[in-house]
């Protein structure tokens, strides 16, 4: 018996069609895949930016808007305990005081965030092409955009050197805003931190007759002291 040979019977006309079109669709399937993925990207730094841009903003009008209405007075958040020669010898805080303003800025970061929760994000279609000669140009496409923050105050006491037995002290309020962004098809998370003075003092202490100033090293003072030390 002769050996059996296979052979391919060549394609016709509607197979090759249907070999080209699905060709076709494997590559049209990578480029959306492609673009998808750098489309997310760059909806993922443009939230942020955006985002943390109106948060900001948010935040440091509530600041201001606090300190403006006089809620913020150091004599309400701060007392002095003094000697009998009116020294001052400790600084007490009223910690009721110090957590009313905390809640009232957390309340109102968060009651301005949920007015401009939602928006839009505006992308010229070159942009998603990734090439930089073609960014920024194009139809532009829109994505919608909703954002959901918690908020956390916290108040911090920072004292500096301000001149001879002179200290500044400074009140510090600590605002963090944690975002979660919710994008068509994803979510990304980003924190926004800002740090506000919201009260400062100078605290005078007592004045020294005279001082003397070194510009050298300890071995200099250490010889002054020794020359000029009394009997």
């Amino acid at each position: 018996m002769r050996p059996y040979r296979y052979r391919r019977r060549p394609l016709n006309r509607r197979q090759r069609l249907a070999l080209v079109c699905f060709a076709v669709a494997l590559v049209l399937i990578a480029l959306f895949l492609v673009i998808l993925f750098h489309l997310r990207s760059v909806l993922s730094g443009l939230a942020v930016t955006r985002v943390s841009n109106t948060v900001t903003r948010v935040v440091t009008a509530a600041v201001n808007d606090t300190i403006s209405s006089g809620a913020i007075q150091y004599s309400d958040l701060i007392t002095f305990e003094k000697n009998g020669q009116g020294q001052i010898t400790a600084l007490e805080t009223d910690m009721a005081a110090f957590n009313r303003v905390q809640a009232a800025i957390v309340d109102d970061v968060l009651s301005r965030l949920s007015e401009v929760s939602t928006t839009d994000l505006a992308i010229p279609l070159g942009t998603l092409t990734g090439s930089a000669l073609l960014a920024g140009r194009g139809p532009v496409f829109r994505v919608r955009m909703q954002f959901v923050g918690s908020s956390n105050a916290s108040f911090e006491n920072e004292f500096t050197e301000a001149g001879i037995n002179q200290t500044k002290h400074r009140i510090i309020l600590n605002v963090d805003v944690s975002v979660s962004i919710l994008l068509p098809g994803f979510s990304t998370y980003t924190k926004v931190s800002n740090r506000f003075t919201v009260a400062e003092t100078i605290i005078v202490g007592t004045v020294p007759d005279s001082y003397v100033y070194f510009h050298g090293n300890l071995e200099e003072a250490e010889d002054y002291v020794m020359n000029n030390a009394g009997p």
